[in-house]
Order: C-alpha cells, then sequence, then structure tokens
C-alpha cells in the first residue's frame, strides 16, 4: 500500500509540511509506505493543452503526456494508493505549485465524453484514497464568512469524483512567522497568534494524523 504527500507549500518544516509529516505518520501505523515530495522542488507548469490525453484512442491511461522534471512523480501518483496534498492558502486558493499539479493530475483522467444519462465518464482507474490539508492565517470564523470552504473545496470534489473519496482538513489562524518583531504585522497580535498556536495546532496535529491513519485503514479495506 504505497501513499504519496504533496507539500505545495514553499517551506519545508513549517505549517503544511508538519501537518502531512503528521498525516504520514497515521498512515504508516495503518501499514502504508509513505513518500514526501516537495513541490516547489520541482519547475513545472499546469496543463499546456496538448490534449494528448483526449485523443482518440490515446494510449496516456490517464498519466499527463508532458515529459518534464515532475513526470515522474506524477507516475507514481497514479500507482498510489493514497494521495494526500497540503497548500497554504494564497489570496485564497491553493498555491501556484499546487495547482499545477492538480491540473496535470486530474485532467487526464477525466474525459470530454458522456454516458448515457449525461454523466461525465472518467478514465478507469483504481479508487484511491485522496485528501487536501490546508493551512490559512485566516481565522475559523472568517475562512466562512469569505466562502474560503467553497473556493477550496473544488478541488477536493474533482479528486473525490475521479478517484472516488477525498477528505478536506483545514488548518486556520496558523503561526506564520517565528519571529514577529521582525516583521510589520500589528493586525496579528503575536500573543493573540503564539495562543492559537499553542492550544489549536497541536489539535490539528493530531487532526492529521487520524486522517493519514483513516485513509490507510480505508485503502486497505479498498484493496481486500
Amino acid at each position: 500500500m504505497k501513499a504519496i504527500f504533496f507539500n505545495g507549500s514553499p517551506r519545508k518544516h513549517f505549517n503544511t509540511a508538519q501537518l502531512l509529516e503528521k498525516a504520514m505518520e497515521g498512515a504508516r501505523e495503518a501499514g502504508a509506505e509513505t513518500e514526501l515530495v516537495h513541490l516547489y522542488d520541482y519547475e513545472f507548469t499546469g496543463c499546456r493543452s496538448c490534449f494528448a490525453c483526449k485523443v482518440k484512442n490515446s494510449k496516456t491511461n490517464g498519466v499527463c503526456a508532458v515529459r518534464d522534471s515532475v513526470r515522474p512523480i506524477i507516475e507514481k501518483a497514479q500507482e498510489a494508493d493514497i494521495i494526500v496534498i497540503g497548500s497554504p492558502v494564497y489570496f485564497g486558493y491553493p498555491t501556484g505549485q499546487v495547482r499545477n499539479l492538480a491540473e496535470r493530475l486530474l485532467f487526464p483522467l477525466d474525459t470530454y465524453l458522456v454516458d448515457e444519462e449525461g454523466q461525465r465518464v472518467k478514465v478507469p482507474h483504481k479508487s484511491v484514497q485522496t485528501a487536501m490539508i490546508y493551512t490559512m492565517n485566516c481565522p475559523e470564523w472568517l475562512m466562512e464568512k469569505v466562502d474560503y470552504p467553497k473556493l477550496l473545496g473544488f478541488t477536493g470534489e474533482e479528486m473525490g469524483r475521479l478517484y472516488g473519496y477525498n477528505e478536506i482538513l483545514y488548518s486556520c489562524d496558523t503561526y506564520q512567522f517565528t519571529d514577529y518583531s521582525r516583521y510589520d504585522v500589528n493586525m496579528f497580535p503575536e500573543e493573540k497568534k503564539r495562543e492559537q498556536r499553542e492550544k489549536q495546532f497541536p489539535i490539528d496535529l493530531q487532526n492529521a494524523y487520524e486522517l493519514g491513519k483513516r485513509l490507510a485503514e480505508k485503502a486497505k479495506e479498498a484493496s481486500a
């Protein structure tokens, strides 16, 4: 049982990465072989509209045809039983690297065909347990007000449709800096951010651990 985790943050050891590592820990406890990929280590684009995956009798089999630095990890994702993507939220959306990855992963699995009931047809693929993990400076009460669940939920919905299952974990009001005194951020009092970090982030880490474990258990059941 293979699980691949994508860190869509430019930081390798902060909020998003820490949550992914906890999710990996949970997945490993349930028997998964895990791998963490830092997307900012790769230079790649999103979909290039070559439409090789939409050509009649296409031989891409749901894998993006573009051969670049990210192609090997896309092939690994194709074979994985669990896919988890983590991203900070920038201006209401995942990072550009995550958007690029989502296009490269999802578009080849989709088709421009509909069945007799008018439902979109997808490329045949095994069931994969997927999740999105989002971290944000935005507090939970404001996240709802600015429609983040709707804006951020679409990628998860498409992953659920194309892979068969998806969950989303939000970590709100996160600690952004290790030293707030260096930055002009008077709208975010450090003491309140620190208090949130000390009280809520451990809960978020536990939730990520349980998410990873739950996905691995579901993957195990799916393969039984």
